[in-house]
């Protein structure tokens, strides 16, 4: 399962997501199909935030190591 497709379960589906990110539901469902499950790179946290799906789950190319983009107590957990 892609990382998007987790937060997505998470809260309970894209249009949910998609209201705790204050932006369309489109916008969420692009991300998910033409982007193929990249999520911009300003949103990471974000969706962190919401569902707890990392931000290295979500785009290791940003955040090459598991404990990157997380809060200092998360990270030494």
């Amino acid at each position: 399962m892609k990382a998007l497709d987790k937060a997505i379960s998470i809260v309970g589906g894209a249009t949910r997501l998609a209201e705790k990110l204050d932006v369309s539901s489109m916008t969420v469902s692009h991300w998910r199909h033409r982007d193929n499950g990249v999520v911009p790179a300003n949103r990471v946290i974000p969706i962190f935030n919401a569902t707890g799906v990392t931000p290295h789950e979500l785009r290791p190319d940003l955040y090459l190591n598991p404990t990157d983009g997380l809060p200092a107590q998360e990270a030494r957990a």
